[in-house]
């Protein structure tokens, strides 16, 4: 027997294999599929609302009747069509593209983000994706039609991590323009201010929405093992530049680390979200267990999307 082109246990491996499609799938149908039950079982086809048609959508549920009256183009949506309604935001700035002994921090944040959609899409829930840098860069809306999910890989494969992090301007924008309570999972290192961050946490919730914060770290941002001189550069301004000793810096940046990393999880609690914190070390299924055992205790106190 033939050995397989890619190694299922080596997240590095995984994330730079190439072919971001084919490694969600095996990915979720290795590892997930039969350990989750969906508890978002739709059995009414009671009409919710219009929305606007993106490519991707089946063309059965526009409204043609509606497209006579405006000219426009608008989805249909049911119940039983939209169990759950998912965005995925995935941070593609320039500190996501660090990465050492491992995968980028963006290379594993894509292929969690894409296993994470294909398995909401193996359940027929809508799901959507938003990238950000200082910028909303790829923006599409949840949907259930399997070519979703293909869009949305494609989308993350093509992205390249760049610009400064601009995550209190991008919930400015995203937070009004979700019109139906919805499932919002934000994959990020969280490197930035963290109050604004609260902020919008804060009215995500007062507006219903469900909200997962998955961030990704690298191993040496957590234990900082440098030995040598070493020049650190911003990865989103790289004309910041600093030669350090490693040793005198040590003590006082981990330090720090812990408490930004503190705070950010008194900040998820303090707001009734679900934090799960991973290195690009951990195997892909560390974090998709973690969703999935939010999943089914939320299952058990009822759906976010209705």
């Amino acid at each position: 027997m033939s050995e397989p082109p890619v190694s299922l246990v080596d997240p590095t491996a995984l994330a730079r294999f190439g072919q971001l499609e084919v490694v969600a799938r095996l990915i979720v149908e290795g590892y997930m599929i039969g350990q989750h039950q969906s508890p978002f079982k739709g059995s009414s086809v009671e009409f919710v609302e219009h929305r606007q048609y993106t490519p991707g959508d089946e063309i059965r549920h526009i409204d043609w009747r509606a497209f006579g009256k405006t000219g426009r183009y608008y989805i249909k949506e049911f119940e039983e069509e939209t169990n759950l309604q998912a965005y995925l935001v995935v941070d593609a700035s320039g500190s996501m593209a660090y990465g050492n002994s491992t995968a980028t921090k963006y290379e594993y944040a894509r292929v969690l983000a894409a296993s994470l959609g294909y398995l909401l899409t193996t359940q027929r829930d809508a799901v959507g994706l938003v990238t950000f840098d200082d910028k909303i860069g790829d923006r599409f809306e949840p949907s259930t039609n399997p070519k979703r999910f293909r869009q949305l890989a494609t989308a993350l494969q093509e992205r390249r991590p760049g610009g400064e992090t601009g995550m209190s301007s991008l919930f400015e924008k995203l937070i009004p323009s979700l019109r139906r309570r919805s499932l919002v999972i934000v994959i990020s290192d969280f490197f930035d201010d963290l109050q604004p961050l609260q902020t919008a946490l804060q009215q995500f919730r007062r507006n219903k929405h469900e909200v997962v914060l998955l961030q990704v770290i690298a191993p040496e941002e957590a234990d900082f093992p440098f030995e040598k001189p070493t020049q650190f550069r911003n990865l989103e301004n790289d004309g910041q530049r600093l030669l350090v000793d490693p040793h005198r810096l040590r003590k006082v940046y981990l330090q720090q680390f812990q408490a930004f990393q503190q705070q950010l999880k008194d900040i998820s609690a303090g707001c009734g979200c679900d934090l799960v914190q991973v290195t690009t070390s951990d195997p892909f299924q560390l974090a998709l267990g973690h969703y999935l055992d939010w999943r089914k205790r939320r299952g058990k106190h009822g759906s976010v999307a209705r």
